[in-house]
């Protein structure tokens, strides 16, 4: 670790803080009011898509309605997104002809089981990709099936969100808003003009922006290479903006044509970030206590900071015994490399390469700047236990702050039962409907990461001894012992937190994969956002009960600690058995001199 490094980190994390404020009072005037600075101008946009849907914006909805509404649309968006998958090789824009005869001997094909795993995938704000982008998919799949689910499922997500701090804001009530209003109003308002000013950004830095054919061009020595080309400014900005992270090339943010510079390296990060901070503030000015806010944005920059210090510690340090044969080596090379650079990019570095992948993985993003496969044991352990927290550390747009509204309302229940209250929350009452749909929303994420990991270590995985000969591989994963059990789980850790971000030495273009990394998405998805929906539908039926000398103050650091500690427990505990027989018990053979 280095000085410079550290400057790097914390610089990012002041702008964050800087943004923070303002964007969550923009959001607030937005959602809650009249639209904003920019309502003169949108406002007629908005009308025309209320008309196109045939709604009325100012009718509110009871939270099942709500619920109906949201699934509907994205059941609708999903089947649409398969459609044009399995015709993509019928319509227009498709220049290397792509799921054709004619396609390239290079091209993947778009099989029922992979095109069902996108199409779950991209609308569940997952983004994962069990192909190569560049190799698959038309300039019209990319822009119509993928990209249109990069601002819808954001905003979805965005929706939902807003109606759980609507539960705690409101009082008596048995409505939570209009879907169509806080879709649209999240999508125009939010998302439009700050893609706007991001895409235009990234192509100033160098990123592509067409719809040209690929390049073929012709190396120093000799041999033919192809370039791909594409409208790739705009699906960057709203993929890192709208939290997505599945790119045009399969090197994703690594790919100097996505990420060229450091600069837009730094942006990009920030982008990920910049919403799920905003939304902690507007939480706080919704229920009239923005400290309520900074303590939630408190408990996630801590687990943010330690998961970096972390991750870059173990990536500084490398492999022990190759740091060992570094002092004996006469030309100190490796040594003045430092570190486990392997899959990284050298014009990022260890530190900004660490940054990118908690932050990634922190937020349900899955953009990646480096390669996790090739990380150190313990240092790649840290995005798989970042996702397995239940991707609350800041999280998806919107996702996040109600995956850690839901670790609050048990927070306070716990600390109701250790000092005999009545649990309370931000004036709430917490009674046990309350608590099991908190606790469904917690189960459903364990269910399908464990789950499913069991069944593709033991379905996907020839009958053999696990601790196998070094060099040796499993069915469909490249490395063996515990690294391959790590591939494994990360896939589904990934699907089920609405990630994205891989072990790359996987074979997830399967039949199993395609199909149960499908259910893995949404299960992560809806079967956790509607007991999150539900809550709110029961806690904006309460009164407000103002609080007294007995109330435990939740915007204090005692209640941060205690947050901290449940989330721990129920996050890391619950998946430490997994992870010992992966990157912790991995990290051990490393110092024995023993690598898969």
């Amino acid at each position: 670790m280095t000085v410079i490094g550290w400057v790097q980190i914390v610089l990012f994390s002041l702008v964050l803080l800087l943004c923070t404020r303002p964007l969550g009072l923009y959001m607030v005037e937005v959602l809650e009011g009249d639209g904003g600075p920019m309502a003169r101008g949108l406002r007629p946009f908005e009308r025309l898509c209320y008309k196109l849907f045939g709604v009325d914006a100012e009718v509110e909805m009871h939270w099942t309605q709500y619920a109906f509404a949201l699934l509907a649309f994205s059941l609708v968006g999903a089947l649409l997104t398969y459609a044009l998958l399995r015709l993509q090789g019928v319509l227009p824009l498709n220049p290397m002809a792509f799921s054709t005869a004619a396609a390239p001997a290079y091209a993947t094909t778009m099989t029922a089981d992979l095109a069902f795993n996108t199409a779950m995938s991209f609308t569940t704000n997952t983004n994962w990709q069990n192909y190569s982008g560049e190799n698959t998919m038309s300039y019209l799949s990319q822009m119509l099936a993928l990209a249109y689910h990069n601002w819808i499922s954001a905003a979805c997500g965005l929706a939902a969100c807003l109606v759980l701090i609507r539960g705690f804001s409101r009082h008596s009530m048995t409505t939570v808003g209009n879907f169509w209003k806080d879709l649209v109003r999240s999508m125009l308002y939010i998302l439009f003009p700050i893609t706007l000013i991001f895409a235009l950004f990234l192509v100033s830095q160098g990123v592509i922006q067409n719809f040209a054919p690929y390049t073929e061009a012709t190396t120093l020595e000799g041999v033919k290479q192809i370039l791909p080309q594409g409208p790739v400014a705009s699906q960057e900005a709203i993929k890192m903006l709208g939290i997505n992270g599945g790119g045009i090339f399969n090197a994703n943010s690594a790919h100097p044509f996505e990420n060229p510079t450091p600069l837009s390296n730094f942006v990009q990060m920030l982008s990920i970030f910049i919403l799920p901070a905003g939304l902690t503030y507007m939480f706080g000015k919704m229920v009239r206590d923005t400290r309520q806010g900074w303590a939630l944005l408190a408990t996630m920059f801590i687990l943010f900071f330690a998961g970096v210090w972390a991750c870059y510690y173990f990536e500084a340090a490398g492999n022990p015994l190759m740091a060992a044969h570094q002092v004996d080596c006469s030309t100190k090379l490796l040594g003045d490399l430092g570190g486990n650079m392997e899959g990284k990019e050298i014009r990022f570095g260890l530190a900004n390469s660490a940054l990118f992948a908690v932050v990634t993985t922190d937020a349900s993003c899955g953009a990646v700047n480096c390669m996790h496969d090739s990380f150190t044991p313990l240092g790649g352990l840290i995005p798989l236990l970042n996702i397995q927290l239940g991707e609350i550390v800041f999280g998806g747009v919107g996702s996040g702050l109600y995956g850690m509204l839901i670790f609050a309302v048990l927070t306070v229940f716990i600390a109701g039962l250790m000092v005999g209250r009545t649990p309370e929350y931000v004036g709430k009452k917490i009674d046990q409907k309350d608590v099991k749909m908190a606790m469904l929303f917690v189960l459903a994420g364990c269910f399908s990461v464990l789950i499913f990991t069991a069944l593709g270590s033991i379905l996907e995985l020839p009958v053999k001894s696990f601790w196998n000969a070094p060099g040796a591989t499993f069915n469909n994963v490249n490395n063996g012992g515990p690294h391959g059990f790590t591939e494994i789980l990360y896939c589904f850790a990934s699907a089920t937190g609405n990630n994205g971000s891989a072990f790359g030495g996987l074979t997830g273009n399967t039949p199993f994969y395609n199909i149960t990394g499908g259910l893995a998405m949404l299960i992560g998805r809806f079967f956790m956002m509607v007991p999150a929906l539900a809550l709110a539908g029961s806690l904006v039926q309460k009164k407000y009960v103002p609080p007294s000398s007995g109330t435990f103050p939740t915007h204090s650091w005692l209640f941060v600690v205690l947050l901290l500690a449940v989330i721990l427990i129920v996050g890391a505990l619950t998946f430490f058995p997994a992870l010992t027989l992966g990157p912790i018990v991995e990290h051990y053979l490393m110092w024995l001199g023993r690598l898969f």
